[in-house]
């Protein structure tokens, strides 16, 4: 299924995440999955797209002071229940933050059943960005986010 994932950085220090959570417990908004990563990973993947592309995406003073900076940052994405509502949340409270299009799987908790999606999206010759997802206990279903090249077309063919 075709799902709205909300990226937005924010500041690496204690209280944000806390800040951030309560306002979406406050509107009455869920949060059905989260992954949270040092932005410095971030930038280095940027680091990893200069030097398969030999194109200087921005200067090497840019770089080294993207890199200092995004320490003090984490990046975080998440789905909630409420897209829509989540962003008029985050640009009332001023947060900087992107969207895009991802493919939210709910895949049974058994062995074997990750590596039957990861091989669907080989044979479909479509490559996975990022993918996040938590398991709620041995017997239930897991949820599964992937970032796909082609988001359409993956999502076709787990309908």
């Amino acid at each position: 299924m075709i799902r709205i994932e909300i990226s937005l950085f924010l500041k690496n220090v204690p209280g944000e995440l806390a800040r951030l959570t309560d306002l979406f417990g406050q509107a009455g908004i869920n949060i059905d999955a989260i992954t949270i990563q040092d932005a410095s990973a971030y930038v280095q993947n940027l680091f990893e797209a200069r030097g398969k592309s030999l194109k200087r995406l921005a200067s090497s003073a840019s770089y080294s002071s993207m890199r200092k900076d995004s320490a003090d940052f984490a990046l975080v994405r998440m789905l909630t229940d409420n897209p829509d509502a989540s962003v008029t949340l985050l640009k009332e409270n001023d947060y900087l933050f992107d969207t895009k299009e991802v493919v939210a799987l709910d895949i049974t908790n058994q062995p074997g059943e990750f590596a039957k999606i990861a091989k669907k999206f080989g044979e479909e010759q479509i490559n996975i960005n990022y993918v996040y997802g938590s398991v709620s206990d041995a017997d239930g279903k897991c949820l599964f986010v992937f970032c796909p090249e082609d988001v359409a077309s993956a999502a076709s063919f787990f309908e």
